[in-house]
């Protein structure tokens, strides 16, 4: 089962790779870092900035993964090794793609960003920042890829509706307070207003919860709807 599903993961991220689907959400994010991270701006105020955008970037790579391989394939490579974990290879390739994105934004903000409070008199250590940093964009891909995987078919099977769900959900995931990626975002930016750093050990494991619970729910519909 393991070796299968990961030359699934293999096939697609070469899929992902060849369609140059990919170069979009990837200039987006590359953009919106440019613009948001300043050099010599708070580290852990940047951290929260670059984790917010990985979140929608996230959503997108998801339904673009979960869409990318003609119906053919996808059908012939369902019937070999079930369409569940055909999907869920999707899912775990768009995940991987996305955790690319948080490294090399987790390694651009450590290296512009100044290890102070945002006031800039709080000394911040850059490592537990950094670490504290990287696990608040795992929170946001995590329900990044959770939205997508049910903005996307086989949870809804409108494709016109997909878009604009999941731009509203990403949207609220991050403004209310009862989620985990708004809890992680608050964490550091109180964090960076004392020059503590926060580790959002809590918002990880309930993203990690309902992204597992998001991702086992569309992989059972997809053999119910294929």
């Amino acid at each position: 089962m393991t070796a299968s599903l990961t030359a699934l993961v293999r096939y697609q991220a070469a899929l992902l790779t060849g369609s140059y689907r990919w170069l979009p959400p990837l200039l987006v994010h590359a953009a919106f870092l440019s613009i948001g991270v300043q050099t010599g701006g708070p580290i852990l105020d940047a951290f929260g900035y670059a984790a917010g955008g990985l979140l929608p970037v996230t959503v997108w790579l998801t339904r673009i993964c979960v869409t990318n391989e003609p119906p053919a394939a996808r059908n012939c490579a369902a019937a070999a090794v079930g369409p569940g974990r055909v999907h869920l290879a999707a899912l775990l390739t768009a995940a991987g793609a996305a955790l690319l994105l948080a490294l090399a934004g987790t390694a651009f903000v450590a290296l512009l960003s100044d290890p102070h409070s945002t006031g800039h008199r709080v000394a911040v250590p850059v490592l537990p920042a950094t670490a504290a940093g990287l696990l608040t964009a795992l929170v946001c891909l995590l329900l990044g890829t959770a939205i997508g995987a049910l903005c996307s078919w086989p949870v809804l099977r409108r494709p016109g509706w997909g878009v604009p769900t999941g731009l509203i959900a990403a949207l609220l995931v991050l403004v209310l307070g009862a989620s985990p990626a708004n809890a992680a975002l608050t964490g550091m930016i109180t964090g960076s207003e004392h020059g503590t750093v926060t580790v959002p050990w809590l918002p990880l494991a309930a993203a990690l919860l309902l992204a597992s619970a998001a991702a086992a729910l569309a992989c059972a519909l997809t053999g119910r709807r294929g």
